[in-house]
C-alpha cells in the first residue's frame, strides 16, 4: 500500500516552457515528457489501471507521477533535475509534481535520491546519465526476429510457422529467431500442453533450427488461466488476496487473469521444469510477457513481498534457461527489472492502426508505441537493449513507412511480424533493410 506524500523539493519554474517526465511502473504505462499546461495519460478504466499501469496509485488531477522515477526541466536555463528510488530493486516510491506560483513543488511516498544534471541533451540526457551512473554492463547484440503476433495473434498454427520458415528464405531475409507467440499453447499456466493447431513443439523447433535459424518462444510465466489444469488441480500454487480467493490480476483474453506464486516450492519447480524442457527442445529466446502480474502485491506462500518475489521469478526462469539463452522483458516493471533481462519493450503494442483505444496510451496503436518508445530512449545500451515492438510492413498497415521510420530510430530490437508472402516490394525491402541494420544506431 502507498504511503502518505511528503515534500521532497521546491524548484522554480518558467511555466511557459518548462518539462516534466514521468517515468512509467511498466512497459506498456505512458512514459514521457510533457509541457506543464498538459494533462498526461491516464487509464480509461479499471482493467487497464490493473494490466497496464501501477495498481493502487492512482493520481490526482493536475499532478504529474512518476514510478521511481522523475525528472524537470525547469525551462529557465538551470539544470535539469531529477528524482529516484535509491533501490528500485527493493522499493519503488511514487515520486509526484505539482506547480503552484511559478513553482514545481515535489513530494514522494517513500525515500528518494535528487541530483542536478546541467548537460545539453535536456531531460533524456539527465535521465541516461542516471542510468549511465548504474554502471551496468553493456547489453549483448540482439537477434533479428520474425515473431507470429502480429498476422495471426491467438489463431497461429503450426503450418503458418512453417510457411514463414520456408518465406524467409524465398525473400533472402536475414531472420536470425523464429519465434512463435501466444497460441501454441492450450491455457495460460498449462505451458507444455498444446492447443489443437501445434502437433509438436520440439519437432518444429528442430525445423526451424536445421534450417540454420533459432528458435524462440513465448511465455507469459506469471498468468494463469481460470479454466486452467494448472487452477484446477494446484489452487494453493495461486497468489491471493486479503480474502482467501486467487487474486485478480485484470482480464484479458475474455477471462480474469490469476498469478502464479513463484514463491510456493511446488509451483517454483513447475515453472522451472517449464522452461528447462523448452530449452532442452531447442528453444534459446524467450519473450516473456505480461510480467506485471508477478509484482501485484497479494499473500504468497513465503511472505515476500512483491518485488523480491518478482525479481526472483524472472531469476528462476534465467537460472532454468541458462546464461546464454536470449531473455526479452515485456509488460515488466521497469526499474525492477533493472539487470535481469537482454532486452525489455519499452513501450505499448503497436498495431495495424495508428490510434489507441479509447485514447488510451498504455492499449495498442503506434501513436501509443511511439511516444513511449521516445521518452525511453534513454533505456537503449544502458538498461537493457530496448525493444520498440515489431515492424509491420504489408500494405494493409495504416503509416506503415512513419512506423517503420520510428522502429529503424531506435536502432533497438529488430523484428518483423508481418506474414512474409503479403509483402509487397516495399514492404519486403524495408523488412529486409531493417533486419540488415540490426540494430545499428
Amino acid at each position: 500500500m502507498s504511503q502518505a506524500f511528503t515534500p521532497v523539493a521546491s524548484v522554480p519554474v518558467d511555466p511557459s516552457t518548462a518539462r516534466v517526465h514521468e517515468e512509467g511502473w511498466q512497459s506498456w504505462s505512458p512514459s514521457g515528457s510533457y509541457a506543464l499546461d498538459t494533462t498526461p495519460y491516464r487509464p480509461t478504466n479499471d482493467n487497464w489501471a490493473t494490466v497496464c499501469y501501477r495498481p493502487g496509485r492512482s493520481v490526482p488531477p493536475g499532478t504529474f507521477q512518476g514510478e521511481g522515477l522523475l525528472a524537470l526541466d525547469p525551462g529557465d536555463g538551470s539544470p535539469v533535475r531529477l528524482w529516484a528510488a535509491p533501490d528500485p530493486a527493493g522499493a519503488v516510491p511514487s515520486i509526484r509534481l505539482t506547480v503552484r506560483d511559478g513553482r514545481a513543488e515535489i513530494s514522494a511516498d517513500g525515500p528518494v535520491t535528487g541530483s542536478s544534471h546541467p548537460g545539453p541533451d535536456g531531460i533524456q540526457g539527465a535521465l541516461a546519465a542516471w542510468a549511465d551512473a548504474l554502471a551496468l554492463p553493456a547489453p549483448r547484440p540482439a537477434p533479428t526476429v520474425w515473431c507470429s503476433w502480429y498476422e495471426y495473434f491467438t489463431a497461429v498454427t503450426e503450418d503458418d510457422i512453417h510457411e514463414n520458415l520456408r518465406a524467409m528464405d524465398t525473400l533472402d531475409l536475414p531472420v536470425d529467431v523464429v519465434q512463435i507467440d501466444d497460441g501454441y499453447q492450450s491455457a495460460l499456466g498449462d505451458w507444455l500442453t498444446l492447443s489443437g493447431r501445434f502437433r509438436s513443439r520440439a519437432a518444429l523447433a528442430d525445423a526451424i533450427r536445421g534450417r540454420g535459424r533459432r528458435a524462440g518462444i513465448w511465455t507469459a510465466p506469471f498468468l494463469v488461466a481460470p479454466h486452467s489444469e494448472l487452477a484446477a488441480r494446484h489452487p494453493e500454487w495461486l497468489v491471493h488476496d486479503a480474502d482467501g480467493a486467487p487474486l485478480h490480476a485484470g482480464h484479458n483474453w475474455n477471462h480474469d487473469l490469476y498469478v502464479l506464486d513463484t514463491t510456493h516450492p511446488e509451483a517454483r519447480a513447475y515453472l522451472s521444469e517449464v522452461f528447462t524442457t523448452l530449452r532442452a527442445e531447442g528453444y534459446d529466446y524467450f519473450k516473456t510477457d505480461f510480467l506485471y502480474a508477478g509484482a501485484l502485491d497479494g499473500a504468497r506462500h513465503s511472505g515476500a513481498d512483491a518485488l523480491s518475489a518478482y525479481r526472483d521469478g524472472i531469476a528462476l526462469i534465467r537460472e532454468a534457461i541458462g546464461p546464454d539463452a536470449y531473455l526479452l522483458g515485456c509488460g515488466a516493471p521497469v526499474l525492477p527489472s533493472i539487470g535481469l533481462f537482454d532486452a525489455m519493450r519499452v513501450s505499448a503494442d503497436t498495431a495495424p492502426h495508428r490510434r489507441p483505444e479509447a485514447g488510451d496510451y498504455s492499449q495498442p496503436g503506434q501513436d501509443a508505441a511511439e511516444f513511449t518508445g521516445e521518452g525511453r530512449q534513454w533505456q537503449h545500451r544502458r538498461l537493457w537493449t530496448n525493444d520498440p515492438d515489431c515492424l509491420l510492413a504489408r500494405p494493409a498497415v495504416e503509416t506503415r513507412e512513419r512506423w517503420a521510420a520510428h522502429v529503424e530510430a531506435t536502432g533497438g530490437l529488430m523484428a518483423s511480424s508481418d506474414r512474409l508472402l503479403s509483402l509487397d516490394e516495399w514492404g519486403a525491402a524495408t523488412t529486409r533493410r531493417l533486419l540488415s541494420s540490426g540494430g545499428a544506431a
